[in-house]
């Protein structure tokens, strides 16, 4: 049976803190968004407890009667505890070496394998079409778990918002950028 994730990257904020809510034009990115997924029919959304993040996916479910789930697990990747000058060169070498864990970070590894445990737990479901709300970083790492060719460079060519939709039929997966592309 095919089922069908997009994967959405949260839209335009004011800042980097969990309460950080969308800019106005953060709001207008969320309605497009609403616009682009309503097609599809989503039967579930998921996502990130980070505000920017529910707020980029509250217009769709309001307009599919649906509620929002909130899971932990799709929180930002925390790549170091203290701010880096040269965090890029660092972001870029996590891509490479998926056990690089700086001060107080997280691995590459250990995101993914949380980001991929809310995904393979939505492929459990009865549901066949869900929405995933996260943010940029675990984004990429999300999908180069089913395509080992994105990395850093992918991960700066990302927007806000981003949408990918990931297709799982047998053992098969597409992954295909949908809207957004800088």
């Amino acid at each position: 049976m095919l089922k069908t994730l997009y994967i959405v990257r949260h839209c335009q904020a004011v800042g980097q803190e969990p309460d950080a809510p969308l800019t106005s034009e953060g709001y207008q990115q969320a309605i497009a968004v609403s616009d682009l997924l309503f097609p599809f029919a989503i039967e579930r959304v998921i996502s990130s407890p980070f505000t920017r993040a529910y707020q980029s996916i509250a217009p769709l479910a309001k307009s599919l009667g649906i509620s929002i789930e909130i899971d932990n697990r799709l929180a930002e990747r925390v790549l170091c505890a203290t701010p880096l000058a040269d965090w890029r060169e660092r972001l870029a070498q996590s891509f490479t070496n998926l056990d690089l864990c700086l001060d107080g970070g997280e691995s590459s590894r250990d995101a993914m394998a949380r980001g991929i445990a809310v995904v393979e737990e939505a492929l459990q479901q009865k549901a066949n079409t869900i929405a995933i709300v996260t943010h940029g970083n675990l984004m990429a790492l999300i999908l180069k778990h089913f395509d080992d060719g994105i990395g850093y460079a992918e991960w700066q060519k990302l927007s806000n918002p981003d949408v990918y939709r990931l297709q799982f039929l047998n053992a098969e997966t597409h992954v295909e950028r949908m809207i957004f592309s800088k």
